[in-house]
């Protein structure tokens, strides 16, 4: 059985995963689109926060994916929901991010800001815009300071694009954090409501988390109580895994997405006690070529 096939649903990574910036990751279009005995739903789960699910669907089409709008469920989404739960109907939040997270937290019944005089804003939502300014972080520590609740949409340190890493919204998030003394409320992977959310959209637990990013992707789906797959094209490495904790490892690494089209890798998962697991992974992708690897059992979810 392929491993994809194990599955009722993939949840899927984009930056690093499926593409760096605008250049699609060789082979990732053709790995996803299945045969036709292939009925698993495909959910693109994104902590990138600065576009809306309509844009991220469009960038996914003009890159190969068959993606529509509902497919995608976004950081910006998940931080919206968060804020919606925690605030009264109406209330003011300043945004920090592109006009797409002003529109998401303005679909939850929530008033979208950019600055503010007198009265501080209830909340402060925080999401990765290239353009966000040193004003946008003062404006959000005045708020914070007054007492704001502060969802951060993410807190990746990088994003990946065709030119290397980038700083990331855990960047602009790590400045705020210094200037506030707060600590936000985290609505993307690895956190639980992101996660949540892409599995009310899958309608099923049955998923495999697909992604690049140990501390993203992999400890999204521990989260959650997911199996996960952690391909080799975008930001972790085998050398990543030796500094990894054994209890949050990734079920299986491959090479690319293709290992989703093929049957598992014959062989046990590695010993906990291996004297190098990275070394260990390696010589099985050698001895088994296309095949994910299995590195562990599959996780049961955080309490």
């Amino acid at each position: 059985m392929r491993l994809r096939s194990r599955f009722d649903a993939l949840l899927l990574d984009l930056d690093g995963t499926l593409f760096r910036g605008h250049e699609v990751i060789p082979g990732a279009p053709e790995a996803l689109s299945g045969a036709p005995e292939d009925a698993q739903r495909l959910v693109y789960v994104t902590n990138n926060a600065s576009r809306s699910a309509l844009g991220v669907a469009g960038h996914l089409r003009d890159l190969g994916f068959a993606a529509t709008e509902d497919e995608v469920v976004t950081s910006a989404q998940a931080a919206a929901h968060l804020l919606a739960a925690e605030l009264s109907p109406g209330s003011a939040v300043l945004v920090v991010g592109t006009d797409d997270l002003v529109a998401e937290i303005e679909c939850v019944g929530l008033q979208a800001i950019r600055r503010f005089n007198g009265i501080a804003p209830a909340g402060v939502v925080q999401g990765h815009n290239p353009n966000t300014a040193w004003a946008d972080l003062a404006e959000a520590a005045y708020a914070l300071r007054a007492g704001a609740v502060w969802v951060a949409a993410n807190t990746d340190a990088t994003l990946p694009n065709e030119r290397g890493l980038a700083p990331g919204n855990g960047s602009m998030v790590a400045a705020l954090r210094t200037a506030s003394d707060r600590e936000p409320i985290v609505a993307g992977k690895p956190f639980a409501p992101l996660m949540e959310d892409a599995l009310t959209r899958a309608k099923t637990r049955s998923a495999l988390v697909v992604g690049d990013r140990l501390n993203t992707d992999i400890d999204g789906a521990h989260t959650v109580g997911l199996e996960s797959l952690m391909v080799l094209t975008g930001v972790s490495t085998l050398e990543d895994l030796r500094t990894q904790p054994a209890d949050r490892l990734p079920t299986y690494v491959s090479d690319s997405l293709d290992a989703l089209n093929h049957p598992v890798a014959d062989t046990a998962p590695i010993p906990a006690d291996a004297q190098d697991i990275a070394a260990e992974i390696a010589a099985r992708l050698r001895e088994h070529p296309g095949r994910a690897i299995p590195v562990s059992a599959p996780p049961a979810a955080d309490d």
